[in-house]
């Protein structure tokens, strides 16, 4: 069997940035990554932004071999001995470790239909398939309207193609936006030409030859050139549930990111974490958190011992509109709106037990760190508080 002294399962962000933190404490010690896709890391970011907007292929690479790291790509992991800290692929390859990190991240939730037909925007190979079918076709749907939706739609459009949205919630990021934020945004994505349709289901998917028909719930009917759906991913647990590991909405990891097995760790989009300022368990889907995540989790795996409490942050660009945010953001929650310009730049807070729980800066930048401390202050605010306060 190969030995590592630290074995990496996951070959995103998060894996990278472990890499990246070992290497500051260890300079050559030997590292494995293990990775189902078939490409070395990269910023993945750049599949919904900076790729659409003509950044070079050359750029997004994360380059993580230069490091010192063996790679292992297109290999599946399918089983883990915490006692005697092994893993095995599905080749029936083994590995052995001295420090596992299980940076699995997670896989998209699929509909009942359509199979492989309908592009869930996730990897570099689903871009890759997208941008090949936007320079043979006009018109494409995707289905949902929430971050990853919301930024594709965004993106073909900008690259010039006829877009529609589906999706079942009233208005575009109406899990996150106040009410009146999500109408703005879906009124100014019909300004842009997207074909907004909200209220309601993609039912089924048909095709002829290199065309699409797509049937809603509410019985309408469109045919377009391709079909992409970002309706959310499922932390890949499977790997941690066979090795027996705590897992609750991911894999639970304590302040130091160590698994309930001791010598494993786990970070980036599968580790549900416990977040020092807004004291609870979470889960979080965003480069930040993994990059961040992903360093400490490898600092930890080369005995620095430290704890995780960094708050971190996420950001999204819908054509020329952009935000940064901080926190826990659910339009369920009560919001202060304080706009300099309605709808156009102004700071949203989100409040639970009159304590700021979230704040979306709405094309307000530099403002990152004042709204972290903001986290941290146990108030109690009030709107009268909070307006003029970023």
């Amino acid at each position: 069997m190969k030995h590592y002294k630290y074995l990496i399962i996951g070959g995103g962000m998060a894996g990278d940035a472990a890499v990246r933190g070992i290497r500051e404490l260890d300079k050559t010690g030997s590292v494995g990554m293990i990775s189902l896709e078939t490409d070395p890391p990269y910023v993945r970011p750049n599949l919904s932004k900076g790729l659409w907007k003509g950044k070079s292929m050359e750029k997004v690479w994360c380059n993580t071999e230069d490091l010192g790291a063996e790679l292992i790509l297109g290999c599946n992991v399918v089983s883990l001995n915490a006692r005697n800290k092994t893993v095995h692929d599905e080749k029936g390859n083994g590995y052995t470790y001295d420090s596992l990190l299980l940076a699995t991240g997670g896989s998209p939730i699929n509909l009942p239909f359509g199979n492989d037909r309908i592009i869930y925007y996730r990897n570099l190979q689903d871009y890759k398939r997208l941008k090949a079918m936007s320079e043979r076709g006009e018109s494409f749907l995707v289905i949902g309207g929430g971050f990853i939706g919301s930024e594709i739609a965004a993106a073909l459009t900008m690259d010039g193609k006829k877009v529609t949205m589906v999706f079942p919630e009233a208005d575009i990021g109406a899990k996150v936006y106040p009410e009146d934020l999500s109408h703005h945004i879906s009124e100014y994505y019909r300004q842009q030409g997207v074909d907004v349709v909200s209220n309601d289901t993609v039912a089924s998917l048909g095709q002829n030859r290199d065309r699409f028909s797509v049937h809603t719930k509410a019985g309408r009917m469109f045919e377009v050139d391709g079909v992409v759906a970002g309706i959310g991913i499922r932390p890949n647990i499977a790997l941690a549930q066979q090795a027996g590991l705590k897992v609750d909405n991911g894999i639970v990891v304590d302040e130091h990111l160590e698994t309930s097995e001791a010598g494993i760790y786990a970070s980036g989009d599968v580790a549900n974490f416990y977040h020092a300022t807004l004291k609870k368990h979470v889960r979080l889907e965003h480069e930040d958190n993994a990059v961040r995540m992903g360093k400490l989790a490898g600092r930890n795996m080369a005995g620095a011992n430290e704890s995780y409490t960094d708050v971190p942050m996420f950001y999204s660009d819908l054509f020329d509109l952009g935000y940064e945010a901080v926190g826990e953001l659910s339009s369920k929650m009560e919001t202060v709106a304080d706009w300099k310009e309605a709808y156009k730049k102004g700071v949203i807070y989100y409040l639970e037990d009159k304590r700021v729980r979230g704040v979306l800066l709405w094309n307000v930048w530099d403002t990152v760190p004042a709204a972290t401390d903001l986290l941290a202050q146990p108030g109690p605010f009030t709107a009268k508080d909070l307006i003029g306060r970023l």
